[in-house]
């Protein structure tokens, strides 16, 4: 059975006609042309295929495009501002965050959603107080970034960026 939706897909609506069964990632790769997130493992358990949807973390592998009709994804392409990379992504550069590159748009995307998360002050397993604010630090992050994996093992760098862009944000009250 198909069905008729539009996505809102790095701030262009996007109509597209899907069949009922069809993942949010085959939606965006395969019928729209979006090839930043990453098909990689497609069970979940890699992180390659993370995308906003609705302003949260998701992976777009193990989603139902039918059932974010009307949403809004963000890919890593989709991050940036009036031409400037977003502080996430200037990070990653900045601590040379990737090798190969596979992973890496699903990692910001990841990154994007972790610091929203501690923002808005959502305990992790690694919270220690979970009834008070999640600190920026070395543990959460890795905690909360432990479901995107990198083949190359960028990982001494991914965190450090993490945590340098968190504090960038921090500072950046208008991003």
């Amino acid at each position: 059975m198909d069905a008729d939706i539009t996505l809102l897909v790095d701030g262009t609506p996007r109509p597209l006609t899907v069949d009922t069964r069809t993942t949010l990632l085959d939606a965006l790769r395969q019928r729209l042309g979006v090839t930043s997130p990453k098909k990689g493992c497609d069970h979940g358990q890699c992180g390659a295929c993370t995308v906003l949807l609705d302003g949260r973390r998701v992976l777009s592998c193990l989603t139902l495009a039918v059932a974010h009709g009307g949403g809004t994804v963000v890919t890593a392409d989709g991050l940036g501002r009036d031409g400037r990379p977003h502080p996430v992504q200037r990070a990653f550069l900045d601590r040379d965050a990737f090798q190969c590159g596979y992973c890496t748009p699903g990692q910001v995307c990841s990154a994007v959603g972790v610091l929203d998360e501690i923002a808005a002050g959502r305990p992790s397993a690694v919270t220690a107080d979970v009834a008070g604010e999640p600190e920026l630090d070395h543990d959460e992050v890795a905690e909360r970034m432990s479901g995107n994996l990198c083949r190359c093992a960028a990982y001494a760098n991914i965190v450090p960026a993490v945590l340098d862009a968190g504090r960038e944000l921090a500072r950046e009250e208008a991003w």
